[in-house]
Parts: C-alpha cells; sequence; structure tokens
C-alpha cells in the first residue's frame, strides 16, 4: 500500500484561505509555533492573582501547554488564526430605570459552537490533505489568542489588553488552529498603535487597568457579571451600572471602533434589539424554562437564571425606580441567599434616590 500523498503546502495554505472566507471569516494568517510573546505577562497576571476565581488559568497544566505547544500537539509546526467580527452596525443601550444591556458579542449564537465548527471545517480539511494533524480552539484552549493573533498580523494590543484590527476595530472572535503542516507564514507588517490615547483607560467604571495593557479582572465588569460565582463586592455594584452581562465600555470609546467595518451580525441577521437591551422587571419573574428558551443559544446560558437574576438586582439597584421595588420586595422572598443579599441592596439604593424610609429590606 502506497503511503498518503501530501498536498504541496503552498497549495494547501491557499486552499485553507480561500475556505475560511467562504465560511465567513475576515481574516486569515499563519505564524510559527512558539509560545506567546507575552507569556511573561501572562504568568505575572497570574502571580498576582489577577484572575480571581478563574482557576483553571492557573492551572500547571494549562500553563505547561502556554509554555510548550507541543504539549497540546506533538510536532505542531504552525498556527493559524482566524477572526471573525461580530460589532453590529446597530446597537441598543438600556434607556431607562426597567433596562439592562447584554454585551455585543453574546447577542448571536454561542461563538464557541458556531465559530467552532467552522474551525472544525478548516481542521479537517487539513488532516485529509495528507498526514498532517490539527486541532483546533476557539477560546476554549490554553491559548493566547490575543497575541498569537498579534503575532500573525492581524491587529496589534490595545491599552485595553484587546486585539484591535486597525479595519475591522476590537470587536472580534478569534480561532487557532494547531497543526503539523509547515504552511508558508506571513509576514507581520507594520502596525499602528494607541499612541497616547487612554479613552478605554478612563472609561472603566471600576479602574480596571492598574496600567496601560494590564488588567485586574477581578475588577472588570465582564468578570464581575459573567465569571464571579458569588457576591459582587459592595464597592464594585455602582460600577456595573446597566450591564445585565459583560461590558463594552473600554471599547464603545475606543476610537478605532468607528471605522469598524463589521457585518451585520456573524452567524444570523441582524440583532432585535430585545437582543441587546432587556425588560429587568420581567426577568425577575422568568422561570428556568423560559430562561432556558430565551437565552439557551447564546453565551449568557453558561451565567444560569440565578446568576442572571443577581445581576438583574444590581442594575436595577443602579438605574432602578419605584416600579422596581416590589419585583425586589418579592425577589427577598427567595430560598437563595445570594439572590436575597442582591435585591436588599438594591432596595436599599433605590430607597436613598427617592428618599423613602418606608420600604423594608428584610424578607
Amino acid at each position: 500500500m502506497s503511503a498518503p500523498f501530501d498536498e504541496p503546502l503552498g497549495d494547501l495554505r491557499r486552499r485553507l484561505e480561500r475556505q475560511a472566507q467562504q465560511l465567513g471569516m475576515h481574516s486569515f494568517a499563519v505564524t510559527d509555533a512558539k509560545p506567546a510573546t507575552r507569556l511573561a505577562d501572562y504568568l505575572r497576571f497570574v502571580e498576582r492573582g489577577r484572575h480571581g476565581e478563574m482557576r483553571y488559568l492557573a492551572r500547571p497544566d494549562r500553563l505547561e501547554r502556554r509554555r510548550n505547544l507541543a504539549t497540546i500537539l506533538p510536532d505542531v509546526q504552525r498556527l493559524i488564526v482566524c477572526t471573525l467580527p461580530y460589532w453590529p452596525n446597530r446597537y441598543h443601550e438600556a434607556e431607562d430605570s426597567r433596562t439592562g444591556t447584554i454585551s455585543r458579542y453574546a447577542h448571536c449564537d454561542d461563538y464557541h459552537r458556531a465559530f467552532g465548527e467552522r474551525l472544525a471545517r478548516l481542521a479537517t480539511t487539513i488532516e485529509t490533505s495528507g498526514t498532517h494533524r490539527a486541532k483546533w480552539y476557539c477560546d476554549t484552549g490554553p491559548l493566547m489568542e490575543r497575541d498569537l493573533a498579534e503575532r500573525a498580523g492581524l491587529g496589534f494590543i490595545g491599552k485595553n489588553t484587546l486585539l484591535i484590527d486597525p479595519r475591522r476595530g476590537s470587536g472580534l472572535f478569534l480561532g487557532v488552529i494547531l497543526t503539523t503542516a509547515a504552511l508558508p507564514i506571513d509576514e507581520r507588517g507594520r502596525m499602528p498603535n494607541c499612541g497616547s490615547c487612554r479613552r478605554c483607560l478612563d472609561a472603566c467604571p471600576t479602574d480596571a487597568f492598574p496600567a496601560p495593557y494590564e488588567l485586574d479582572a477581578r475588577r472588570c465588569v465582564s468578570y464581575l457579571t459573567i465569571e464571579l460565582k458569588g457576591d459582587i463586592p459592595l464597592a464594585l455594584r455602582p460600577g456595573v451600572k446597566h450591564w445585565l452581562y459583560g461590558c463594552d465600555d473600554c471599547q464603545t470609546v475606543c476610537p478605532w471602533n468607528r471605522f469598524a467595518q463589521a457585518p451585520t451580525a456573524p452567524f444570523k441577521a441582524e440583532p432585535p434589539k430585545s437582543a441587546s437591551v432587556v425588560d429587568l422587571l420581567l426577568l425577575l419573574s422568568i422561570d428556568e424554562a423560559e430562561f432556558r428558551r430565551r437565552f439557551g443559544k447564546t453565551p449568557v446560558a453558561r451565567l444560569g437564571r440565578r446568576r442572571l437574576l443577581r445581576n438583574a438586582a444590581v442594575v436595577l439597584g443602579n438605574v432602578g425606580d419605584r416600579g422596581a421595588l416590589m419585583p425586589l420586595q418579592r425577589l427577598l422572598r427567595d430560598r437563595d441567599p445570594l439572590l436575597r443579599d442582591h435585591a436588599a441592596w438594591a432596595i436599599s439604593r433605590i430607597v436613598r434616590r427617592l428618599g423613602r424610609s418606608d420600604v423594608s429590606t428584610r424578607p
């Protein structure tokens, strides 16, 4: 039996790039399989405990994989980095005292699955082209995707620690494929930078950036509303503002996003207003079945109803009016102490704004 035939690497690379375009990806680049350039910065991030409850980021086996990508895929030669913009052309934010806002990236189907399916098809193309192997990740493995994308020439790291594509801004999903195929590498062109601009740093409502290019995740609103499983610290709750899930403040003010040439939506038609702006009083009344029906296919599903209601209580404490008091008082009777605590805090905040003393914060 003859040995498998390996497609010429230049031809394979061109075929992969064409396929990526057909799959809707907006950028495709190949870089070497060296460790991330900013690995030392990442290790300091972990050593300082800035990863908070995301303990998986500090697991020794994951740190070793970041240091040596061959522990993920033996004989790895190249990394393929792809991007898919998600910044919508139209965007709605909370408008009144009963609505909260969901971060832009969560308006569509869960990107881990939807983007991952496209990366899997590219990986299959590689593996059926000969004797090569491939393994893909979409924010699901021990890779520093932003750093690798920068090295591949797809953008530069901004002061808010996000990858910024000068053509499409920072609203990007990133996917990486490790492969044993020694594909031709892209030469990194000259990139702009943030210069003296610090709008993202100044816009952060919780001062989550200790310095430019550094993030303390424990203070980030996205971490507080998504990753944190317990009580949101009292001192940081006002900084959550109207954000029900995630936060876009450091991206919204970024000048590069003014020029973003993003599609209306990466996976489906322009998302409706209800995908970004949520009626919080109605949200407090939904059961598990309704939660799954509404959010089951989106990234919000990973939060679960319990933490989403926690976030809703915090947002109402920040922006709610007297109409929120009765739904929050009902939440005071919930069996879950997490929900009772945040409901009581929200009621006390609203009461202070109204100048009332006749409303109880007890169940």
